[in-house]
């Protein structure tokens, strides 16, 4: 083998190393999406009808048969140059699959974080390596054929590599847990130490639904009077939890935590990493049953909050709940609650009780879920030593947390951002919020999801909860059962369509959403539940 054709392999397997990593760009993006989880992400990838895998399989036969077709026609040159000037197809291909991926962006973005750059770094060199291999065995298996039909085609092989690239990006990332498990441990050991180290009062939020928020409102109305820090957006994990500490420090009165789960044991590693001497639990329904297994597990990971702190707030759906250990509960419907909710398509008013005292007030923040969010958040101050006239007087000053039925007015249009909704109880809530909207009321959603053996009931019972409303089903994931649902309660068929993208469901609301009418994006999903 000469020199020339080794410096040809490597560069050869350089460049295209390099294009079949910009081409994985969509695939790492989804893979975060899945928490780094291989499992996860195969599991989707596999799904039936997968959109992702259609296209790389479309790739995979574009590229063979312009390299077998531009070697043939230009065997005339030889095969020497039939091979370099099959190249450029080759190349044009898989840059104009580069550009279309661009185009059509994930409607969850990548997020460049340094572990996501370190995945594409491992990527690359993996590719790389599987590029010089697949290079050097063609090479010398033309040597041993020594025919000029296999010195021609002997690079269509490479056609076959973006079918591997799922495969390729799993094991990068698990070449990169070696690195990032224990990477993870040490950061989130620091962020410990220095949260047993500080004297702020830590209190962990969690829950089905609802946590996130009522997060926010906490965070605000205690900000009335305390010096709080609270994990931001939904950082829910440990490592959630540790970055907040590492970037924003310790320096305040109150630490809020969300505490999220999606396995048995999650809620005990935020309880001995945040030491909580306060505790929220939302509620409890079957999201996540799909991890957990059954309702019972989830309540009995739920509760691990109310057992490890020293005082409790428990919802309504959250009475099974043991808190035995606790030294305050406060229970919703039995200490504090809401009561006379009065619903309008610019907020909310109801009757806040709490210890006995009532207190009417009214807040721009929009359904039935967010009077009771409050009201769990305005039991928490109380624990922390808010009067109820302090919490009410706050928690008229409280604006919707983003993506959690957020109102946004555009060209005289009403837009509901419910994407972050993910459970039965909140849907209907946003859809008893939509109808006492004016106009023609149009609702997207893909269905729910993570909902394990109850999936297909559930989405029936949104189906049923649709009628009535312009309905637009997006995706493949979980249309048929909340279709069917639809149909099964007497919803008409010619209000309701089916798109298989987000992209297009917005097509038909620039054609259809007029003035004065209405839109709720119900649980937008990620990507990787939409294909």
């Amino acid at each position: 083998m000469n020199e020339y054709l080794l410096i040809g392999i490597f560069l050869g397997a350089a460049i295209t190393g390099y294009l079949f990593t910009d081409t994985s760009v969509r695939l790492c993006a989804l893979l975060q999406q899945s928490g780094y989880s291989a499992r996860t992400f195969l599991k989707w990838y596999f799904k039936k009808g997968n959109i992702q895998r259609k296209r790389l399989s479309l790739l995979s036969l574009s590229l063979a048969l312009l390299v077998a077709l531009f070697n043939v026609c230009f065997s005339f040159l030889g095969y020497v140059w039939a091979n370099f000037i099959s190249i450029a197809p080759f190349a044009g291909i898989l840059v104009l699959y580069i550009w279309s991926e661009k185009k059509y962006a994930l409607k969850v973005r990548i997020k460049p974080s340094a572990r996501v750059i370190r995945l594409a770094a491992a990527h690359y060199l993996l590719t790389f390596a599987l590029c010089v291999g697949l290079g050097f065995g063609l090479a010398y298996a033309s040597l041993a054929v020594d025919e000029t039909w296999f010195y021609l085609l002997r690079f269509v092989p490479f056609a076959v590599l973006p079918m591997l690239l799922p495969f390729t990006l799993c094991g990068a990332n698990c070449i990169m847990c070696l690195y990032e498990i224990p990477h993870n441990r040490r950061f989130v050991k620091r962020a410990k130490r220095a949260l047993a180290a500080s004297k702020c009062v830590k209190v962990g939020i969690t829950g089905s639904f609802g946590k996130t928020s009522v997060k926010h409102y906490a965070n605000a109305m205690l900000s009335q009077k305390f010096s709080v820090i609270m994990t931001p957006a939904s950082y829910n994990t440990p490592m959630g939890v540790a970055r907040t500490v590492k970037e924003q420090g310790l320096d305040c009165n109150i630490f809020l935590a969300e505490m999220g789960a999606r396995h048995a044991g999650d809620i005990l590693e935020l309880c001995e990493l945040v030491r909580p001497d306060y505790g929220v639990v939302t509620g409890v329904c079957p999201q996540h049953i799909e991890t957990f297994g059954s309702l019972g597990a989830i309540v009995k990971e739920k509760g691990t909050l109310a057992k490890y702190a020293k005082k409790v707030v428990l919802g309504r759906s959250a009475a099974e709940i043991s808190a035995e250990g606790a030294e305050t509960v406060l229970r919703e419907g039995e200490d504090f609650a809401a009561e006379n909710i009065e619903l309008t398509d610019h907020g909310t008013a109801f009757d806040l009780l709490l210890k006995g005292e009532r207190v009417r007030l009214s807040t721009p923040l929009l359904g039935r879920h967010a009077a009771e969010d409050v009201a769990l958040a305005g039991a928490l101050c109380s624990l922390l030593g808010m009067s109820a006239g302090e919490i009410a007087a706050a928690a008229e000053k409280l604006q919707p947390v983003p993506h959690r039925l957020q109102l946004i007015k555009a060209n005289g249009r009403n837009i509901l951002d419910d994407s972050y909704n993910s459970n039965i109880e909140g849907a209907k809530n946003a859809l008893e919020t939509l109808a006492h909207f004016p106009g023609k009321k149009f609702v997207v959603t893909p269905g729910l999801v993570e909902l394990g053996a109850l999936e297909e009931e559930t989405n029936k019972e949104l189906g049923a909860a649709l009628v009535g409303f312009e309905v637009v089903l997006v995706g493949e994931t979980l249309i048929l059962p909340v279709r069917q649902g639809y149909a099964e309660a007497g919803g008409g068929e010619e209000k309701l369509r089916v798109v298989p993208t987000l992209q297009k469901a917005q097509e038909i609301l620039s054609r259809e959403l007029g003035e004065g009418d209405s839109v709720l994006f119900l649980n937008d999903l990620p990507d990787i539940y939409l294909s």
